[in-house]
């Protein structure tokens, strides 16, 4: 076990599929909304793995098979893919794959986006597959992103595309000629033009209480940009700045727990507070810039040891043990997983540090370099489970059932508790006896 690292994995593996060919740190989508479950993982040599839970009797089982999307040569090489739901009352999947075709002399790049308009098969994906926009593209292609913007009166979500030019290419629905085009990406995101370098990742959180966003995008020169941007105006409110030493791999915006929230800043009201930036090198420590819309980038908090383990490739931000309190998971080519959590000051495991940081819970290691990941409930229980893409498969980690429920537990017990001092009817704290019928269900 690392330095630092004080408790073994929560999670388990449940499956684990091979990959025809490698994957790359782009080629891992989930599929959202309730027309459709499971993930995408595309390879190298063209071609797409769709992996879901299937009931088969007596259990759930896990499925891998190939989707056959048309106009991909089978000398493709898949760069990456995104997935997405239209925005209400919009209905159906979106999938978008870029590859790059080996023309003999020279490589043709190519955006396919993959949509079904017929009533009925707005969420099938065989059908989906077979209905290709194929564009082709005048520069390498890098992250494919999607955002929701208020474009008119109605949300609208679109594909933004990062690649060498560098330039980041917008991509919206043409509703009336049922196709996807090419637009100026300043209309409807301008801190997206004057790019320093090749945009590497791209993460956009909207702020809908005050109708507002945060950009933050990590460049192959070592910048860093964030920005905040009012979503009516599309007015760019603030910008702030860094460079550091490597390409950056992966940017995430995120908010810490409310009681890490600092004073109101002068741009926002208090409830946008807490808002952070995790920031992944290949060369470099990772790092977390603390409440930027307070203090920009000048509240800087290290991940301990995660240089230690070659280059971090993939990250989250989520809550894998249900406290209320986001993790933070990095995936590093030197095959280990790390999971981080922030501990204030004077809390046990919390060290020395005076105002408190990030601490390495756990790690776990894998049998390839990890290249990209997605927490997403796969089975329909309302639990996610974490996908992890490395160089030979996608492996599929649970919860244990059993510590699960144990937390469900006390979570009713706190509850009852908390119902019962405001009632002078006594009321009935649950036994630990329930645990176990909670886990079987």
């Amino acid at each position: 076990m690392a330095a630092g690292a004080r408790r073994g994995c929560p999670l388990r593996e449940d499956s684990c599929s091979r990959l025809a060919s490698q994957s790359n740190v782009y080629g891992l989508a989930a599929l959202g909304g309730a027309g459709a479950r499971g993930l995408l993982a595309a390879t190298l040599k063209g071609q797409v793995t769709h992996f879901r839970y299937q009931a088969l009797r007596p259990k759930l089982r896990p499925v891998a098979r190939e989707l056959q999307f048309t106009y991909i040569p089978v000398d493709a090489e898949i760069v990456s893919i995104d997935t997405f739901s239209k925005s209400p009352p919009k209905r159906g999947l979106v999938v978008g794959i870029t590859f790059i075709k080996d023309s003999g002399d020279k490589a043709s790049p190519f955006l396919n986006i993959y949509c079904d308009y017929e009533p009925g098969s707005e969420y099938n994906l065989d059908s989906i597959a077979q209905s290709c926009l194929n564009l082709e593209l005048q520069f390498t292609p890098f992250q494919l992103y999607h955002a929701e913007v208020h474009a008119g009166n109605q949300p609208e979500t679109v594909f933004l595309l990062s690649g060498n030019d560098p330039c980041i290419h917008l991509y919206k629905e043409n509703e009336g000629l049922h196709q996807f085009e090419e637009q100026p990406v300043q209309n409807l995101f301008p801190e997206l033009q004057d790019l320093p370098s090749n945009v590497l990742w791209l993460d956009i959180c909207n702020m809908p209480s005050s109708g507002r966003r945060l950009t933050a995008f990590g460049c192959q020169s070592g910048d860093l940009r964030v920005a905040q941007v009012d979503q009516a105006s599309r007015e760019v409110l603030q910008t702030w700045s860094i460079q550091q030493d490597g390409p950056i791999s992966r940017v995430l915006v995120f908010r810490l727990p409310s009681c890490l929230e600092g004073p109101p800043a002068p741009s926002g009201p208090a409830g946008e507070q807490g808002y952070s930036v995790l920031v992944t090198s290949t060369l470099e420590l990772s790092v977390v810039y603390r409440d930027i819309l307070s203090q920009g980038l000048a509240d800087q908090l290290i991940l301990p040891c995660s240089d230690q383990y070659d280059s971090v490739l993939c990250a989250l931000v989520t809550d894998v043990d249900f406290d209320g309190a986001p993790e933070i998971l990095l995936g590093t080519y030197g095959q280990e997983l790390l999971c981080y959590k922030y501990e204030e000051a004077g809390a046990p495991g919390a060290g020395e540090a005076s105002a408190g940081g990030f601490q390495l819970l756990w790690r776990r290691s894998f049998p390839s370099p990890l290249l990209s990941m997605e927490y997403v409930d796969l089975t329909g229980d309302g639990l996610c489970e974490l996908a992890v893409v490395c160089l030979k498969g996608l492996h599929v980690l649970q919860h244990s059932l059993t510590q699960t429920a144990q937390c469900l537990l006390e979570r009713l017990r706190q509850e009852v508790a908390r119902r019962a001092s405001r009632s002078p009817v006594p009321q009935r704290l649950p036994d630990a006896s329930t645990a176990g019928e909670v886990a079987e269900e």
